[in-house]
């Protein structure tokens, strides 16, 4: 990866990776928890080559951008405010917003609220997902116990705090491979992420070579892990916060799904289409969670195909 520019968007100052022409399309990548836009370097380099302009921001609370303090300096409007601040910033009208995990919530949260913004977008995994009829986490917490991940991530410095404690260990046990859906019980949910780095089962082979993974450890050693934390922390608020959002994403959509993701299954994304009308939907076999890291090529062979038919004069 190149190295980073730095811009300041809706108040903070962001650290933004970027490859391809200046005048090519642009796609903007987001990314999720625990992870970097160093995630993405595969797709910048694919992308970019094939003549997209492609974007990739450490996100709030990430790498080289801003941690603010406080826990609401997370919501959904900060976060999609930080991408379409991240447009502003460069002069860009519009862009393909593509992201993964918490990121993809994000970019279709940018669908709902900025629309004037998107020229498309791509889920990664994850869905767009309709309002729930209660608050996320009390839901969850009826559903799945006081022991769910985002559940538990409610408690202020608990996880915060253990999975700082050997920041290659998590790492080392979240990024894995070769594990199966269909051999996995996911009735109750991911639980404790802090207890299962602690002493969970090591499932699966390692995704990531040593100096890959020294790459996410020496910026979370430096980071700590609370600003991501903090997205799970407003969850309830956004909810809040978007009550009155319209519920149909109009831009042309691509959703990827990886067919052994235990945290974001495909089934999660059946029906999407009532919601999001201008929708096309891929699926990568074999592949788990951290898709665009463990499939590289086939997810890069997928976006170029989609952007390439969707925009055909814009690169």
């Amino acid at each position: 990866m190149n190295p980073p520019k730095y811009v300041q968007s809706n108040g903070i100052r962001m650290a933004v990776y970027e490859a391809g022409p200046s005048d090519g399309l642009p796609v903007v990548f987001s990314h999720g928890f625990p992870e970097l836009a160093y995630s993405w370097r595969h797709q910048l380099a694919a992308l970019g080559a094939a003549g997209f302009r492609a974007i990739a921001p450490d996100q709030r609370g990430y790498g080289g951008t801003d941690r603010p303090d406080a826990v609401e300096a997370y919501d959904i409007t900060q976060l999609t405010g930080d991408l379409v601040g991240l447009l502003d910033a460069f002069g860009i009208e519009k862009a393909v917003f593509c992201g993964h995990d918490w990121g993809g919530a994000v970019v279709w949260a940018v669908g709902q609220l900025h629309r004037q913004r998107v020229a498309g977008i791509i889920g990664v995994n994850t869905p767009f997902l309709p309002r729930s009829p209660m608050p996320p986490v009390e839901l969850l917490r009826a559903a799945m116990g006081p022991e769910h991940y985002i559940v538990h991530f409610q408690t202020p410095g608990d996880a915060d705090v253990r999975l700082a404690r050997d920041v290659r260990r998590v790492f080392e046990r979240l990024m894995r491979k070769g594990i199966k859906l269909a051999d996995i019980d996911i009735s109750r949910g991911i639980q404790n992420l802090a207890t299962a780095v602690e002493t969970g089962e090591l499932l699966g082979q390692p995704l990531l070579s040593d100096a890959e993974i020294d790459v996410f450890v020496q910026a979370f050693e430096r980071t700590g892990f609370t600003g991501g934390i903090n997205w799970y922390r407003n969850i309830d608020r956004n909810w809040a916060l978007t009550a009155n959002a319209p519920q149909k994403v109009e831009a042309p959509s691509l959703m990827v799904c990886a067919e052994d993701d235990f945290a974001l299954p495909p089934a999660l994304a059946e029906g999407m289409e009532a919601y999001v009308p201008r929708l096309e939907k891929r699926l990568i076999r074999d592949c788990g969670h951290w898709t665009q890291q463990e499939k590289p090529d086939e997810l890069n062979a997928l976006l170029i195909d989609w952007l390439t038919r969707t925009f055909p004069r814009a690169r």
